[in-house]
This record gives C-alpha cells, sequence and structure tokens, in this order.
C-alpha cells in the first residue's frame, strides 16, 4: 500500500512539474514513513550509495567536455567540413545540420548541448537562406538525438553503470544505430526538400582538393573521435579516463593550435560542468533510493513474472515494451526514466534472452525519441525557445523526421547486430 502511495504522488508530483530529482526523493520519504518498519535513515544510506560509482566519474569529464568544446574552434572547422561534404545535397545546409551533429555527437556527449549550439549557429543562416524557421528548428531537435547514441552519450554511461554492463560495449554498441539514425534523417532531409524546392549551398560535390583543405583545417578535432573511441576499443584507457584525456586534449588543442580558447573559457566550462554534473548526480541518487524500494517490495520480479506471463516470445514483449517506452518518454527525464525502469525490466530482459547491451541502446534511442514529445519533451522546448517557432508548427513540421527515427528504431529493435557487432570485436 505505502509504495502505491508513493508511485501515484510521484506521478502527480511530475504531472505539475516538480523538479524530477526532488519529486523523487520527496516520495521515497513518503514511503518510509508510511511502511513504519523501515527507518527513515535507510533512505540516506541508499541515496549516498547511489553516486558511490568509480563509473559515474565519467560523467563531470564528458559534461565539461561539452561545455568548452564551443570555445576551442573545434564546432566551427567540423561545421565547415560537414558543408563540404554535403552542401551539394538538397537541402544543402539543413544536411549540414544532420551530419554536424553526427560528428559533434562524438565530442560533446549532451543532445541539448547540441542543439542549443546548432539552433543559435544554423537556424538563422537557414532562415536567411530561404528555408522555413519551423522546418530548421525541426532539423535541429531531430538531429541532435544523435548525440545520446554516439558514443561518448552520457545515456550510455548511465546504463552501463545501472545494468552492470561494460561501459566500454556500450560507446561500441552506439555507433552504428547513431549513424543508422544520421542517414534516416538525412534521407528525410532529401524527401521534404525536393518537395520545396531547398536548393543545394554547393553547385558541386566535394572535391579532393577541397575535401583535403576542409580535413587539415579540422584535423585536431577528428583526431579527438580518434583518441575517444580508439583509446578505449584498444584498451589504452577506460571510458573515465578517456574524458580526462579528451579534456585536456580539446584544451591544447584549442588554445596552442587554433588559439581560440582562453583561460576564462576553461573557468566557464568547469563551472558549467558542476552545476550539470551536480544536477544529474543528485537524480541518481534520489533514484537509486527509490529504485531500492521497488527492490525491497520485489515489484521488478513480480513485473517480471507478469509480462513473462503475457508472453513468452522477445519479439512480441520488445513490441510492447517500445510502445511502453514512447509514452513513459511523453513524461519522465529520459535519466530517471532509466535509473527507475532499467533495475524493474532488466530482469525480463535477462529471461527472454535479450541482450542487455542491444536492449541498452533500444531505451536509449526511445528516451531520446521522448525529448521531442511534449509536455517533457526537453529538446522541443528548448528548440522552441530558442527559436520562436509556435508549437503546433514545429510539431507539423516535426513529423517527418520523427516518423523516420521511428523507423531507425524499429530496424535497431529487430536487427540486433546494428548494436552487438562492435561491442563483439572487444576483448
Amino acid at each position: 500500500m505505502a509504495v502505491t502511495i508513493a508511485s501515484i504522488l510521484m506521478l502527480m508530483l511530475f504531472l505539475v512539474n516538480i523538479p524530477i530529482s526532488l519529486a523523487v526523493i520527496g516520495v521515497t520519504f513518503v514511503y518510509f514513513f508510511l511502511s513504519g518498519q523501515l527507518e527513515p535513515m535507510i533512505a540516506v544510506q541508499r541515496f549516498i550509495g547511489g553516486a558511490q560509482s568509480p563509473a559515474l566519474l565519467a560523467v563531470p569529464f564528458f559534461i565539461m567536455l561539452g561545455s568548452i568544446m564551443n570555445n576551442t574552434g573545434v564546432a566551427k572547422r567540423m561545421l565547415n567540413l560537414a558543408e563540404v561534404l554535403t552542401g551539394h545535397l538538397p537541402g544543402g545546409l539543413a544536411q549540414v545540420n544532420v551530419l554536424l551533429a553526427t560528428l559533434m555527437g562524438g565530442l560533446s556527449a549532451s543532445n541539448l548541448a547540441d542543439a542549443a549550439m546548432q539552433t543559435k549557429m544554423l537556424v538563422p543562416e537557414m532562415e536567411k537562406r530561404g528555408y522555413d524557421k519551423g522546418f530548421a528548428a525541426a532539423v535541429v531537435a531531430s538531429s541532435s538525438l544523435v548525440t545520446p547514441i554516439i558514443p561518448p552519450g552520457i545515456a550510455l554511461i548511465l546504463y552501463g553503470f545501472i545494468a552492470n554492463v561494460s561501459i566500454a560495449k556500450m560507446f561500441m554498441a552506439g555507433v552504428i544505430p547513431g549513424l543508422l539514425m544520421a542517414i534516416m534523417l538525412m534521407i528525410t532531409v532529401s524527401i521534404v526538400s525536393k518537395r520545396r524546392g531547398y536548393l543545394p549551398i554547393r553547385d558541386h560535390g566535394p572535391r579532393v582538393k577541397e575535401v583535403g583543405t576542409a580535413l587539415k583545417e579540422a584535423f585536431w578535432a577528428l583526431v579527438l573521435i580518434l583518441v575517444i573511441i580508439g583509446g578505449i576499443r584498444v584498451g589504452i584507457f577506460t571510458p573515465t579516463e578517456a574524458g580526462a584525456v579528451a579534456i585536456f586534449y580539446v584544451i591544447f588543442v584549442g588554445r596552442y593550435m587554433y588559439k581560440e580558447t582562453k583561460w576564462v573559457d576553461v573557468k566557464d566550462a568547469l563551472l558549467e560542468a558542476a552545476r550539470s554534473t551536480g544536477s544529474i548526480m543528485f537524480i541518481i541518487m534520489a533514484a537509486a533510493g527509490f529504485a531500492w524500494i521497488l527492490t525491497w517490495e520485489q515489484i521488478a520480479s513480480n513485473l517480471a513474472i507478469f509480462i513473462t506471463g503475457i508472453t513468452s516470445s522477445p519479439t512480441l514483449f520488445l513490441i510492447v515494451i517500445n510502445i511502453f517506452l514512447l509514452i513513459v518518454g511523453m513524461f519522465i527525464e529520459g535519466n530517471a526514466a532509466m535509473i527507475v525502469l532499467i533495475p524493474l525490466l532488466l530482469p525480463t530482459v535477462l529471461a527472454l534472452g535479450i541482450d542487455p547491451i542491444h536492449f541498452g541502446v533500444i531505451f536509449i534511442v526511445n528516451m531520446a525519441l521522448g525529448t521531442l514529445t511534449p509536455p517533457m519533451g526537453t529538446v522541443t522546448l528548448l528548440t522552441t525557445g530558442l527559436t520562436g517557432v509556435k508549437l503546433d508548427k514545429f510539431v507539423r513540421e516535426l513529423l517527418p523526421f520523427f516518423i523516420a527515427l521511428c523507423v531507425a528504431l524499429v530496424l535497431i529493435t529487430y536487427f540486433p547486430f546494428l548494436s552487438l557487432w562492435l561491442p563483439s570485436t572487444l576483448k
């Protein structure tokens, strides 16, 4: 009874926009007081215990990496490279947008950071060149969803921690699905642009000399991708160490190679990383306490028995879980949903023989889609707020891209090798 009251109260607090961490902490204490059998001090211990994992050290490093990126000259050179490679396609600047998000996704680790950067950088330019502002905003918002899947996405780190699977393997698992999502978006941009007459921004395809020049200018930025992914792949360092190495590398490149980074930028990035890390860790600690309640009440095992009683088919289970997660993503922030739901769902996933790494990618893609859907769509709220596009117009423009991403989700769900091939190459 106590857990039922606590769960209903938590949903009510979510719906009235109480901060997620405060809502979860509040209902956790409500449960302990209502149960009458457990000391509230246990809740405090669960909260603290939720933050005591070495794997979580990667979070502040990659948050700071995303914060400092805008002040290093990396984004500007990546934009130039993307323009050379895709500017000749229909909807040239929109194609550049998608490719830039994919390239930057391997660096920034935050879809909100990417959405904010590209909204400020590309939407005014797209509007100046005749693109509808709603279309431009929809392209920015949808392309930013590639970021959580492309390593080193923060969601990949959190899932690896919660599900107790290798973070390095989660990083590898996200590469092909992320590229698939980018390809689906580029196809959609091409179709819509042909119908609306959005022209390429270049009158010819990439030429060897142009590509060479763009690659030379973006060389140090591209090396960073190799440093992060390659270093983890060959076992030179762990994902946590990769974040620290990447920060020092980016500061060095921005300061001494591109000569665009000032020490005040480093200070600002440190402050931003501290604020963002505090917010994320607060959510993790809060949800760890509530997840312990769900385990104590045996809700996880009961849910597993219930679902397996409905179906023992992994195929049908994945259909049901995708629909369920898409609905959840409309109301609950992705990190909070992950921390609450993964301990509930993982026993069933394992019982049905579904690889937890494959399931992790499916879960993260669903939660990424949730950032586009009202009322909790953080990317939608950010993009419409920065551009001034009305929500109804934005949703209409977004629909083709949302459908394309859903098609990508279906392919990722039912072709596991897309997620599992690269992780299988790790020792």
